[in-house]
Order: C-alpha cells, then structure tokens, then sequence
C-alpha cells in the first residue's frame, strides 16, 4: 500500500512537473530572444546533449591529410571563406555578427581548438551545433576540405612562417 502511494506521488510530480514547464513555454516565460542570458538549465541541458553526442558520433581517427604548406593554406582559404565573420581574424578580434550571436561564437585567433581532437573538431564543423550560429559544413565541403580545416585549425598556434604571414594579412571583421 505504501508504496504504491509513493509511485502515485511520484506520478503526480512529474505530472505538475511537465504542466508547468508546459505553462511556462506557452505564455513565453522561457526567453526566446537571442540576446538574454540564457539559464543554468539551459546552458547544462545543451552542454550535456552536445558532449554525449560528440562522444557517440565522433570519429576518433586523426586527421588522414599530412601538415603540408598546401593543406594549411587551402584549410586557411577555407576558414577565411566560411568562418572568419563568426570565429574571428589572427587578431582575436570579434566581428558585429560574433557580437550578435546566440551563444558566443569562439574568437578562434585568440583561443583556439588546438587541444581539441580531430574528431570533435570534425565533427562540429560538419554537422554544426544546434541552436546556436554553428551551421553545419557536411554537403557543402568535401570530406578533403574538412579535413584541411581541421588541418589548419589544430595547427593555428605553430604555423609554418609563410602560412602564418597569410593568416595575420586576413583582414579582420571587427567591429569598429
């Protein structure tokens, strides 16, 4: 008996639990605009989800293209082309569309992915990052392309000096 007076209350719980949260998305007490903060549930629910999934999907082999000058210059061209407005120049400096996203974009020239893995760099460039700026690359580079950009961004921090020089003459997007 007692006990399945607990599972009833336990029912009723998360039943008032789900009508809540339910009320509370129906008169828009969750904020939905991109420039309030977002809570701490929030941020630990879409961490949580991002990392799981990661780890499921990632490719753990490391990157099959070899450190040549070609290969970084073609993932440098590649990220100038598809990231810099959101990730930022050499300078670390971010642009007016990294001001307005939702969540930050990461000013890569100032902090970058190196530590990262292979495969969690991969992956997030191909499949991008939901609810967020992060767009996915996957039907838009070739399987070569992406992996030049993981290339370059692993290798950002010890360039080759004319890889380098070409990185910091990428004009920067700041804003002003």
């Amino acid at each position: 008996m007692k006990a399945r007076f607990m599972a009833l209350g336990a029912v009723i719980v998360i039943a008032l639990g789900l009508i809540v949260a339910y009320a509370a998305v129906s008169f828009g007490l969750v904020p939905a605009n991109s420039d309030a903060k977002p809570s701490g549930l929030e941020r630990w629910a879409a961490r949580m989800s991002l990392n799981a999934t990661i780890r499921r999907e990632m490719n753990p082999s490391p990157n099959p293209l070899p450190v040549t000058d070609a290969n970084l210059n073609a993932g440098l061209k590649l990220y100038a082309t598809n990231c810099m407005a959101c990730h930022g120049a050499a300078d670390g400096k971010a642009s007016n569309i990294a001001h307005g996203l939702y969540q930050p974009a990461p000013q890569l020239g100032e902090h970058g992915v190196e530590d990262d893995p292979d495969g969690e760099i991969l992956w997030k460039v191909q499949h991008g990052i939901r609810f967020t700026g992060m767009p996915s690359f996957g039907k838009a580079l070739t399987d070569t392309q992406l992996w030049q950009l993981v290339l370059f961004l692993k290798q950002m921090d010890k360039l080759p000096p004319t890889v380098a020089a070409a990185w910091k003459k990428e004009p920067t997007q700041a804003a002003k």
